[in-house]
């Protein structure tokens, strides 16, 4: 069986596959910081600096996710599914212009996934 963090819903990898033609390379990144808060932020590849303190989390839709580490202590026992919904978000995100936002969906992980991830 293969376990994944994160996924992404049909509509929203249909977005995504929008927001990569027009913005090229691009990555997911939740910091839990301003703006939206722990809103996904799609950004350009080459405009975002990763260092020691993100974390790969999956890759979804041809686009790697990353969390920052004190964001992921929050995050560590949950599954996230990536979604959009319709209306401006208030952060810096490649869709936002676009007129919807990508938003997290989250589940605890169950036993077999936490025991995978944990190993």
């Amino acid at each position: 069986m293969v376990y994944t963090r994160v996924d992404i819903t049909e509509n929203a990898e249909k977005a995504l596959e929008e927001l990569k033609l027009k913005h090229g390379n691009v990555i997911f990144h939740l910091s839990g910081g301003c703006c939206d808060g722990s809103s996904p932020m799609l950004l350009p590849k080459e405009d975002f600096y990763l260092d020691e303190s993100d974390i790969f989390m999956g890759e979804i839709g041809g686009v790697k996710f990353y969390m920052n580490e004190a964001q992921f202590e929050y995050w560590k026992h949950t599954h996230l599914t990536i979604d959009i919904t319709k209306g401006r978000g208030s952060s810096f995100s490649l869709e936002i212009p676009e007129g919807y936002r990508f938003v997290v969906k989250s589940r605890l992980l169950t036993k077999e996934e936490e025991h995978h991830f944990n190993k």
